[in-house]
């Protein structure tokens, strides 16, 4: 990031001595317009009709000089579309304290959905709208929003289990890892710090930084060319997302991650283009090597949400395993139990057959169960399946 950061600061100083300019001229056009309006309200007929032309020939008022920043980093959306309105048309929230926006205000529970949605149209390339009652209603065109926050793994896990963050779309139209952790082999004698490539990177970034925005000058709104993909990056793109697609497939290998495998494709496209144009903004197409190498980060990423979402998966069974063993001991009078008893009467958590039928074979697979033959009599009647708590249970803490 710092080639970013210095790119700001030199901004920021050019735009406060704009600013400087800027209220210069508009003290001369507020005071030519308060000086038109005083004389025609008291004048007649004629000397409105001559201030009208005068109010014209004034012209419009000057516009502030856009924000210098290009990201931030815990934004309400409100506050973000401010930004958008009145700063650069291409805006970065970045943070590696991302739970400071994921616990923010624009992620309360009064503003998540809100918050969530609007993101994911950004992500799509919607204008915003905004309609308020003291601004009016406004329509933004051509705004994109590039998102990378890094957080503890538990913040993530907390985020990643909210039914609405996966519900909304919202979670799958991100790139998700989690990388182990290095803590404990982080030795400063095996430190390695490439400063070519480092430079490389920066200068390959202030050039890019530099390089004015293709943007409709009045409204701001970004006018990107579009990037169109050779024929044999096509033949790529198509053969994954294929691929991809039969693996979605019920009991297939993606069937447990399909909202993220179904924008696998997209992805890869989105990638390609950055690739390409880090490489040559002026590149006419993609072309297959970076389509490749696209291809190669995005099924990385859904590898990596795959694997996630499994460990999700299992971490709530034994969860909801642990549950049903606490209610066992401490709850329920009988050594013997029934899979209507537990989802009629267990833990709230399994209240549906599938959930507490796997909390059960879980704790007869790690023996704190034993199945009972079919049709034994539990509670005066035959019984098709039942369990057994093993002898000894109640005596383990």
């Amino acid at each position: 990031m710092t080639a970013l950061r210095a790119h700001e600061r030199e901004q920021a100083k050019a735009q406060r001595e704009e600013m400087e300019s800027w209220r210069n001229a508009h003290a001369l056009w507020k005071g030519a317009r308060d000086k038109i309006l005083s004389e025609a309200k008291s004048g007649k007929a004629d000397k409105r009709t001559a201030a009208q032309a005068d109010l014209e020939a004034l012209g419009p008022e000057p516009e502030a000089p856009p924000s210098a920043d290009r990201t931030v980093t815990e934004p309400t959306f409100e506050g973000l579309t401010k930004l958008f309105a009145h700063g650069q048309p291409s805006l970065g929230l970045f943070s590696d304290e991302g739970g400071q926006f994921l616990g923010g205000h624009a992620m309360n529970s009064e503003n998540r959905q809100k918050t969530l949605a609007a993101f994911n149209d950004l992500w799509q390339g919607n204008p915003i709208r905004r309609t308020r009652s003291g601004d009016g209603h406004a329509t933004l065109y051509g705004r994109r929003l590039a998102v990378h926050l890094m957080v503890q793994p538990g913040v993530a896990r907390g985020f990643m289990a909210d039914p609405l963050a996966a519900d909304t779309g919202f979670l799958p139209r991100f790139l998700i890892c989690e990388p182990p952790s290095a803590i404990g082999t982080r030795m400063q004698a095996n430190a390695r710090r490439d400063e070519m490539a480092l430079g490389s990177f920066a200068a390959r970034l202030r050039d890019i930084l530099e390089t004015p925005l293709p943007m409709e000058p009045e409204t701001r709104e970004l006018e990107p060319r579009p990037l169109h993909l050779t024929p044999e990056a096509r033949a790529l793109l198509v053969a994954f997302s294929d691929a991809i697609e039969a693996a979605q497939a019920p009991r297939a290998d993606l069937a447990h991650v399909t909202g993220t495998a179904s924008k696998a494709a997209e992805q890869a496209a989105r990638i390609a283009g950055v690739l390409t144009l880090w490489r040559d903004l002026q590149a006419p197409a993609v072309e297959a090597r970076d389509m490749a190498d696209a291809i190669d980060v995005a099924q990385y990423y859904l590898s990596e949400a795959s694997r996630l979402a499994s460990a999700a998966l299992v971490s709530e069974k034994i969860d909801n395993a642990e549950k049903l063993r606490k209610w066992l001991l401490e709850a329920w009078p009988h050594d013997d139990v029934t899979l209507r008893e537990v989802v009629n009467r267990g833990p709230n958590a399994l209240r549906e057959s599938p959930k507490a039928r796997a909390a059960l074979d879980i704790l007869t697979e790690h023996d704190w169960l034993k199945t009972n033959e079919a049709h034994t009599f539990v509670r005066g009647a035959k019984r098709k399946e039942s369990w057994r708590m093993v002898q000894g249970a109640r005596d383990v803490v």
